[in-house]
Parts: structure tokens; sequence; C-alpha cells
């Protein structure tokens, strides 16, 4: 969701300058600094955001500068500035305080200075509008290529956790072997080899190995990753659904985890869950 865009146009007499920059956020919040003129068009403006942009937290500015022509100059209403300068006068000796700065201080009080109002032509907004959109073409620019490089990223990712998926598969059957001998030994070492009843062996054997198995975990897992990867080439905005994808990626690879009792598999286990960690890092930047 991060962008950055920005676009210059000049009439001649007056420079027009439109920028707008956005960070992540689970809501579109969109924050408008523009002269007092555009107030007008506030409204237009957010609906084209609102939109285009979706979701981040948007800053948009759009500045105006009078590159030829007079400068105009602000107005002092002299009335109001010398009523506020005697009362200030008057407070300062009923206080016994020295009567410093109080111009200044007058000047500074409401309504002693104003500023012409200034309204909008069609040509300026037209002017403006068209920087505005020049703006915006440049801020999805942006986003697009960053998003190129994020999905490979994504991409590269959810492979390195097929790639411990597979490497999984190719150590779990190594567990039966071993626990078997396991419970062998323990016997042995416990009552003797010989006092062993090798049926009841066998069945309590298959039952603790069914706890152990991890073959809808696997068959889960590739689903999702499967599912993630077809969602990211979606042309709409998914976001939202990736991270919900990527929580049951995370289920089952904790539940993975946790019926492995094996070290090579847990250690499998836990490059898969770096890497999720890192998928939903980025996904923040996803809208």
């Amino acid at each position: 969701m991060t962008g950055y865009g920005i676009a210059v146009s000049d009439s001649g007499s007056t420079k027009y300058t439109v920028e707008i920059k956005s960070l992540n956020s689970k809501f579109l919040e969109l924050s408008l600094r523009m002269p007092k003129a555009f107030s007008e068009k506030e409204f237009q403006l957010r609906t084209d955001c609102n939109k285009q942009i979706e979701r981040g937290k948007v800053n948009l500015s759009i500045n105006i500068e009078q590159t030829e022509g007079p400068t105009k100059a602000a107005g002092i209403d002299t009335v109001l500035l010398k009523q506020y300068y005697d009362q200030l006068k008057a407070v300062s000796e009923s206080l016994n305080e020295p009567a410093t700065n109080l111009l200044q201080l007058a000047l500074g009080l409401p309504e002693v200075v104003k500023y012409d109002e200034e309204t909008l032509s069609d040509e300026q907004w037209k002017m403006a509008e068209s920087t505005f959109k020049q703006a915006m073409a440049a801020f999805q620019q942006f986003r697009v290529d960053e998003g190129n490089v994020l999905e490979n990223e994504l991409k590269g990712r959810i492979a390195i956790i097929l790639q411990n998926l597979e490497q999984v598969i190719i150590e779990e059957p190594k567990r039966v072997a071993q626990v078997r001998e396991r419970l062998n030994t323990y016997l042995a070492d416990a009552v003797g080899r010989e006092n062993v009843d090798q049926n009841r062996l066998e069945q309590e054997l298959i039952y603790y190995i069914d706890k152990l198995d991890v073959t809808e975990e696997k068959v889960r897992l590739k689903s999702h990753c499967d599912y993630f990867l077809e969602t990211l080439k979606s042309a709409d905005a998914n976001g939202k659904k990736l991270g919900f994808i990527s929580q049951e990626i995370g289920r089952e690879i904790n539940t993975l985890g946790s019926k492995a009792n094996d070290a090579a598999i847990q250690k499998l286990v836990v490059g898969m869950k770096e890497e999720l960690e890192k998928i939903k890092e980025q996904l923040l930047n996803v809208l």
C-alpha cells in the first residue's frame, strides 16, 4: 500500500504541484492539504481518491505558486487594530506592567489581518485537475512496480515452504522404524526382551504411530499454498484474503510441528515458520 506520485504543471504564470504519498493502513485515511480556493473541490478529490486508492494512510497536497504577475498583499483592519491596542494598553497600565510589543500582539489577534478571498476559475481547476491525474497515474505506477517485486518475493517464500514440505514427506517414513526401535529398546531394558508380548506391542505401536500421522496436515498445507499462489495471480485487491490464507497455512505448519516427534522434521517446520512470518510482514503492503 505504500506509494508515491508527484506531478508539476506550469501555465506560464502559475506553477501547480500535486504530491500523493501513502503508507500502510487497514482502511483509507485521507489527508488533504490545499489552498483555500480549492475547498469547493474537496469532495470531488476525496471521491476520486476513494475510487482509485482503496486503502492506505494517504497524504494529498496541492500547491499553487504564482511565477508571474503582482502579488496580493494582505489588508489590515486599522479600526479593530486600534481598539485591540487601546485595550491591551489599558490592561498593562492597570497591572503596572511595561507596555512593550503591544502592536505586535494586536496584529496577531483575530480578524486584524485579512486576506482577500480567492476564487477558483475554471481554467485554474482544469490545470490543477490535470496535474492531479498525472500525480495519481505516477502514484499507481509506483504501486504496480512495487507490487511486482512483492509478488515475486511472496512466490519465492511459498516455494521454500513447499520445498520443506517435500522434505517432510521424505523424512516422515523414517519415524516408524525409529519409534519401533525406541519402544523395543525401552521394553527390553524394563522387562526383558523375552517377556515382551509382540502382538500387544504391534497394537500399541500402530496406535502410537496413528497419533503421529500427519497425512491430513500435509495435504491441507499443500492445498493452502496452492490457493495462496492462485489468489496472488488475481487482479483484484486480495491483501486481506491472502492474510486469511496465510493464517490457515500457519495452523497446518503448527500442527505438523506438534505431531512431528522428529528432530529433522522439526527443523524443516522451523524453516516454514520463518518464511511464513516474512510473508505476513509483506502482506501488510498488499491491497
